[in-house]
């Protein structure tokens, strides 16, 4: 199943008490998955089809609960796609304008209804249940182990402002995008996206959302330090060979056994220990020395090793500090 069929599911088994908040769903779920068609005056049918199974039931569930309804559902597979197809068919009968009246799909004496229906979204838990119903019969949620996205596809561009207005005040920031002639509702930020679950009553998968995103920000940030790792032993090993190239230089100029102890001792543990930061290098050495310390011993070589060169060599190039030291 997937996560949208999941979420859709669990908003399935929700049951609203108030009258109000269960005509705002079914509404919604009729305008974005619905097709009216009327014959003379005052003769209605509509077809509903959608591709999930949990919609279908809720539907169904609902149009007899409110309003009695004939209904005649049929299910078809497609073999292309190895999915079913649900189509709902509610056919003439005397009920059917007064109950499209009610859920504000019907506007007295003006015929189908534009925007969404400001009349029965006076609670929020109405507009909660009429965006829960534009979700499960035109949204899809992507598996949050992969990118934040979230969408419910409507027609109408005066019922897609609406929509998102009445998410607005539900605290989600919604954009619109026109997609092939219809309209694409889209929220893509994590926090939008577990305020929408929640308020839509899919409280169960907001928490595999948050657990998603968890586990994101715990790879992320391990990511980050072993980039940051990486990049630092990069550094420290450029470090080194520029180090022992100056040995080398220091060995052939001035004669290792020549040195100060300090820098002779440096010299050793270097060439002992190519791999290692001046931290760790600091840590070899008897006394212990810290990372300042040992960066002064580089520094003090480089320039033994440049005034030897420049005695034998007065037009030779003096070598950058930086090369050989590399690590701050």
């Amino acid at each position: 199943m997937s996560f949208t069929a999941e979420v859709k599911d669990e908003l399935s088994r929700l049951e609203d008490r108030d009258k109000s908040a269960q005509l705002a769903q079914l509404s919604a779920l009729m305008r974005v998955c619905g097709t009216l068609s009327f014959r003379g005056s005052g003769r209605y049918s509509i077809r509903i089809a959608t591709e999930t199974g949990a919609v279908a039931r809720t539907v169904i569930k609902m149009t007899h609960k409110l309003f009695d309804l004939d209904t005649a559902l049929t299910v078809r597979r497609s073999v292309l796609h190895k999915t079913r197809n649900y189509l709902i068919e509610m056919p003439e009968q005397d009920e059917l304008a007064d109950a499209l009246l009610e859920l504000s799909i019907l506007a007295p004496g003006h015929g189908l209804a534009a925007g969404v229906p400001t009349r029965l979204l006076g609670s929020r838990a109405s507009r909660c249940a009429f965006v829960r119903g534009a979700f499960m019969a035109g949204g899809f949620i992507a598996d949050p182990r992969g990118d934040f996205h979230l969408e419910i596809a409507v027609t109408g561009e005066e019922f897609a402002q609406g929509l998102v207005a009445v998410m607005g005040t539900l605290g989600v920031a919604a954009r619109l995008n026109r997609r092939r002639g219809a309209f694409a509702i889209y929220v893509k930020s994590f926090e939008d996206i577990v305020t929408l679950l929640v308020a839509m009553g899919a409280g169960r998968m907001a928490r595999v959302v948050r657990v998603a995103q968890a586990k994101k920000s715990v790879k992320n940030d391990v990511n980050r330090r072993v980039n940051a790792e990486m990049a630092n032993q990069a550094r420290s090993t450029g470090a080194a060979v520029a180090q022992l190239e100056l040995i080398d230089r220091a060995e052939k100029t001035v004669g290792l056994a020549s040195l100060p102890p300090a820098l002779r001792q440096f010299c050793q543990a270097r060439r002992e220990n190519p791999e290692l930061s001046l931290v760790a290098l600091g840590a070899e050495l008897d006394p212990p020395a810290s990372k300042s310390a040992v960066y002064h011993r580089v520094l003090r070589l480089q320039q033994l090793v440049e005034e030897a060169e420049g005695a034998q060599d007065p037009s030779a190039t003096t070598q950058n500090a930086s090369q050989s030291t590399g690590e701050r």
